[in-house]
């Protein structure tokens, strides 16, 4: 089902979608020890709560065909695995890379960073361009996509944009700047496992960017993420695709849905629709 709200459509069934909004999250080291127990936890009492209400329900003689649909769509997350494992990625020690990036006392860094995108496990910053005469490019450590982990032992996970670019700029009187980053290509692959189209993705798009995401449904553990630019779906680019046939291919893909997303900053700088600005 779509739904149409000036030229934005949700795509999926009917429950609601959630807007942007600030995410408060806790270190990663207690996420990675709590979030396989929590969610089996959760699962199971969710699922006895069901049972038992149903239970009750076939016992009364009344029928909730809503919680069926519910109960339903439950069986759909559950097959659905997260994809790409960002805990783990970036939890490794050996996926992280520190990169000494030597300088002139003075002068900026020569890097743009943009958010890795709302419904990331692991929220830190993307770098989306270099300055190819600044530091941060001739050190030729770096390359467009890492995420950046750190800036002089200074985590950025979790921490909003301005603040992180805050760090960065603070960089500009230092001869040496020790930055963190895991290395990524720009392009995020996302697979969304949806075995009818009565079952909502669960997320909406504008003109192929993705502007909202249901919390915890298959697009979000599928790997889509608010603010990225869809770049293919199920290996056909939609780059100067009209926004409805995107939302049409969407709302009738089946099966198993690959698609290449990048943040749209990275995407309008690539394409010269964006001057850089550096830090």
């Amino acid at each position: 089902m779509l739904y149409k709200s000036g030229n934005m459509f949700s795509i999926g069934g009917n429950l609601h979608l959630s807007a942007y909004k600030d995410t408060k999250y806790e270190p990663l080291g207690l996420i990675l020890e709590a979030q396989e127990e929590a969610q089996l936890i959760a699962q199971s009492i969710g699922q006895a709560f069901q049972v038992a209400y149903m239970e009750f329900l076939k016992a009364n003689g009344i029928e909730d065909p809503g919680l069926m649909k519910e109960i339903d769509y439950q069986e759909v997350l559950n097959q659905q695995q997260i994809y790409g494992e960002e805990l783990t990625m970036f939890s490794n020690k050996e996926n992280q890379k520190e990169v000494i990036v030597p300088k002139v006392k003075g002068e900026q860094l020569g890097v743009v960073i943009v958010e890795s995108g709302w419904g990331s496990m692991v929220p830190t910053v993307v770098l989306a361009n270099m300055n190819p005469l600044g530091p941060a490019a001739r050190c030729g450590q770096l390359n467009i996509g890492d995420q950046i982990i750190s800036v002089n032992g200074i985590s950025l996970v979790g921490l909003p944009l301005s603040s992180c670019q805050t760090n960065i700029k603070g960089t500009r009187h230092q001869t040496v700047v020790k930055l963190t980053v895991v290395p990524c290509p720009p392009v995020v692959e996302v697979l969304i496992k949806r075995p009818d189209v009565k079952y909502q993705l669960g997320f909406s798009v504008q003109n192929g960017v993705i502007c909202s995401l249901l919390r915890g449904g298959i697009a979000e553990r599928g790997g889509v993420r608010v603010g990225h630019r869809i770049i293919e779906i199920n290996n056909q680019s939609v780059v100067a695709v009209p926004h409805e046939k995107i939302v049409s291919l969407l709302a009738n893909s089946v099966g198993e849905i690959h698609m290449k997303t990048m943040p749209t900053s990275i995407f309008r700088l690539l394409t010269g629709q964006e001057t850089p600005h550096y830090l």
